[in-house]
């Protein structure tokens, strides 16, 4: 039997199967809980309490709406989600212009956003661009979308504009641009509404128009070329000649009657005959004027009766057209859009963003609830194994 050193015998004795540490007391957090809520919560409060750069809000308040036109209700707007509502809210078409790429170039335009979202000397986690972001014109975009917030009241039917930067005078000017090409846009879905509604309606009153300046043409030439203003006036004054002719030539044959019958043998007779006979031939003459031979009034008076109703037809379509062009042009003004400024933008008297110990708490309950999580698997499956 050999012998042991006391010193090995009681360094193998440490490591023999079986030995534990000394357990932690109940009250110790364990490495992990420190790892997964300790630490976020200690980086968050530090950050948010300390570092993180206060940012002012400006909020405005707007309605866009046509002239008479009801804001929807919220069963209202529920239905519309479905497809059920009638028509859409037409400040969504706002909100739009608001948070896309358009409204960026008008910004940076006419107030530099990008030194607006990331003047000197605010923290680099909060301001634009960030570390991980590009500094390009998509970057620039999708930084504006984390200061610029638009939704929309459905009890009220009111829309809210919440601009945030970092002086309040920046994010006040931000709110009033904004506005400024709301209105804008509005003004050019206006001007596109009245265009479509009209166009339709202006045309057919020119053409109308033309084709009243070609029947007047045509009846200009016609009087021209046959050379007296109005047959029909000219038939008739014919018609009532041949009448009066009729009416002496009656008389004549009453006379001549009455004198063959008390004198056969009157010298008058002749005379009488002579006159009878000039009168016939005179009417005759008149009414081959009127009617009959190729030099009569009768194509005359039907060429110029169908000038004169194609005029009035002209006529009448002008004047239904124009009438159809003024009840255009005033539903389009009835329904024209209008933003109207409920609360203008304010300017803030001191920063509301961000909201430092909301955040913090927000950052120790997502902790907790994933380090709960988390602990919950683990303890199923470490139970699994043992069972297995």
């Amino acid at each position: 039997m050999t012998d042991t050193p006391p010193g090995a015998l009681s360094h193998r004795s440490s490591f023999r199967p079986g030995f534990r540490l000394p357990a932690l007391p109940p009250w110790a957090p364990s490495w992990a809980f420190l790892i997964c809520v300790g630490l976020p919560t200690l980086l968050a409060a530090v950050y948010f309490l300390l570092i993180a750069s206060p940012r002012y809000v400006s909020e405005a308040r707007f309605i866009v709406r046509q002239a008479g036109q009801t804001q929807p209700d919220a069963l209202g707007l529920t239905l519309q989600g479905v497809g059920l509502g009638t028509a859409q809210t037409d400040a969504f078409a706002v909100h739009d212009y608001m948070r896309s790429r358009d409204a960026v170039a008008e910004l940076e335009r006419t107030l530099d956003l990008s030194r607006v979202l990331g003047p000197p000397g605010v923290d680099v986690l909060s301001r634009w661009p960030r570390p991980w972001e590009s500094r390009s014109r998509e970057g620039l975009y999708q930084g504006y979308q984390r200061f610029v917030t638009v939704g929309y009241d459905a009890t009220t039917g009111i829309s809210i504009l919440r601009v945030e930067a970092y002086r309040p005078e920046d994010a006040r000017r931000l709110a009033e641009t904004l506005l400024a090409g709301g209105e804008e846009l509005v003004n050019r879905l206006n001007a596109r509404s009245v265009a479509d509604a009209v166009t339709q309606a202006e045309r057919a009153r020119d053409e109308a128009r033309d084709r009243l300046d070609a029947a007047q043409r045509n009846l200009v030439a016609f009087r021209n070329r046959e050379r007296f203003i109005d047959p029909s006036m000219v038939a008739a004054e014919g018609a009532g000649l041949i009448g009066e002719l009729s009416a002496t030539l009656a008389g004549l044959r009453a006379e001549r009657a009455q004198l063959a019958a008390e004198a056969p043998q009157s010298p008058q007779l002749p005379s009488l005959d002579n006159r009878i006979a000039a009168y016939e031939r005179q009417i005759s003459a008149e009414r081959s004027k009127l009617a009959g031979a190729a030099t009569s009034l009768v194509p005359a008076v039907s060429a110029y009766e169908d000038l004169v109703l194609e005029r009035e037809l002209a006529d009448r379509q002008l004047s239904e057209a124009t009438a159809a062009l003024v009840v255009a042009e005033r539903d389009a003004r009835r329904q024209s859009l209008y933003l109207q400024r409920v609360v203008n933008p304010g300017l803030a008297d001191e920063p509301t963003r961000p909201r430092r110990w909301r955040a913090v708490l927000i950052v120790l309950l997502g902790s907790l609830l994933l380090y709960g999580v988390g602990w919950l698997v683990w303890s199923g499956l470490r139970e699994h194994r043992h069972q297995g």
